[in-house]
């Protein structure tokens, strides 16, 4: 796997030069006309050039559907085609999901976004690394300021692994709770509140969802979300393993299928995947990594963010989620000029030539999907892929972002 500073840091650069080469719109031709036809040209050429295998992108402007097509293929050995309902596994674009639940639970009550971690988890007792307790509040773990860290971010021999600690992706046959357990035993990686660190603190917040929310993780996420957005196909278990996606990974030859498990290796030491793990009623639900899910679903949640709540969120709180709560910190995985929001990175300070506005809220999942909701600019954005990664990072979502602002900048 790439490194995952640069997954992320290189989209500006690339949007730059994708931007350069743009030619502008034919005369006469409407917004409609441009997206369809950039879109289609985007997609077709990443397949031809066998980039992404296959996937879905889904764009809605000001509430309206304004493309929605699948592209590619679904299982590649089969000959399946991808369709819009195909699933897909949706790895860390569960964290804005998870994130939503637990800020619905806030809103009824059920929790306090400053109650510590112990309150609902007194089994989490963290420390730094002298030794000393340390007090990891709910707004923490939303905002990655927590001071966990994830296993494929440190050495091969690094603590997290020597804990026998899983990132969410893989089937280490072992409960949320146990991995949680063994979570805590690990220093953490600098005080709560004092920094930035990508890490499993969804997984932690699915655990506090689930205590909070009086049931298991899967049941409160879809009684507080899922359900009432009508999310019908968006679970930790796939709804259905014919419309299951199967997943690929970058090679020198091209993707191909995943091994089960499959390591990528990355400049720390590697993502282990374990595509079965959406098929598999047994294993953990990740808070962070585990949900499977389809396009539309995907968007419902998007614009019920995007039209303040779609009411399962007040509506501050909707507005909370897209708005930098990190103060100054910046993080470098989220690319520049990036703060975070809850549940995903927020643009705070708008780069020469990005098309982008400041207050877009993005993020992406490494099994090769990404989205971005821009409130100024009245879009909501899903593209998901089988093709890791892709169709996470670099070239592909820059060319799918330049192609849907140069249509929205269209008369």
């Amino acid at each position: 796997m790439r490194d995952p500073k640069r997954m992320f840091g290189r989209w500006p650069l690339l949007l730059l030069v994708v931007l350069a080469l743009l030619p502008r719109p034919l005369a006469g031709e409407s917004r409609a006309d441009t997206l369809n036809a950039r879109l289609d040209a985007v997609v077709a050429q990443a397949v031809a050039e066998n980039r992404i295998v296959g996937g879905v992108v889904v764009v809605a402007r000001d509430g309206q559907v304004a493309y929605r097509k699948a592209f590619g293929l679904a299982d590649r050995e089969a000959g399946r085609p991808a369709r819009p309902d195909t699933l897909f596994r949706l790895a860390s674009m569960s964290k804005p999901l998870v994130s939503a639940a637990a800020l619905a639970l806030a809103d009824q009550g059920r929790l306090s976004l400053d109650d510590p971690v112990t309150r609902w988890l007194p089994y989490f007792q963290a420390r730094l690394a002298d030794g000393s307790p340390a007090t990891i509040t709910v707004r923490q773990l939303l905002t990655h300021t927590a001071g966990l860290s994830y296993g494929f971010l440190e050495p091969p021999d690094g603590p997290l692994a020597r804990a026998g600690v899983s990132d969410g992706l893989d089937r280490p046959g072992i409960s949320l709770a146990e991995n949680l357990r063994r979570l805590a035993t690990v220093p953490l990686s600098f005080p709560p509140g004092t920094d930035w660190g990508y890490s499993l603190s969804i997984d932690v917040l699915g655990a506090v969802v689930a205590a909070a929310g009086g049931g298991e993780l899967p049941e409160v996420v879809a009684r507080v979300l899922t359900g009432p957005l009508g999310m019908a196909d968006t679970a930790f278990v796939a709804a259905s393993r014919e419309r299951l996606s199967v997943p690929y990974a970058a090679g020198p030859g091209g993707p191909h299928r995943m091994a089960d498990p499959e390591v990528m290796a990355n400049k720390a030491s590697g993502v282990r995947f374990s595509p079965s793990r959406a098929t598999d009623a047994q294993a953990y639900p990740s808070g962070g990594a585990g949900l499977v899910g389809t396009a539309d679903d995907y968007l419902r949640f998007l614009e019920a963010v995007r039209r303040d709540g779609g009411g399962v969120l007040a509506p501050q709180t909707a507005r909370a989620m897209t708005a930098n709560q990190i103060g100054d910190l910046r993080p470098a995985l989220a690319g520049h000029g990036r703060g975070f929001g809850f549940g995903a990175a927020v643009l705070v300070e708008r780069q020469a030539g990005q098309p982008a506005n400041v207050g877009q809220w993005a993020w992406s999942g490494v099994y090769g999907s990404h989205f971005f909701l821009d409130r100024q600019a009245g879009l909501s954005v899903v593209v998901l892929t089988n093709t890791t990664p892709d169709g996470m990072s670099g070239r592909f979502p820059a060319e799918i972002a330049t192609a849907v602002y140069a249509a929205d900048a269209t008369p």
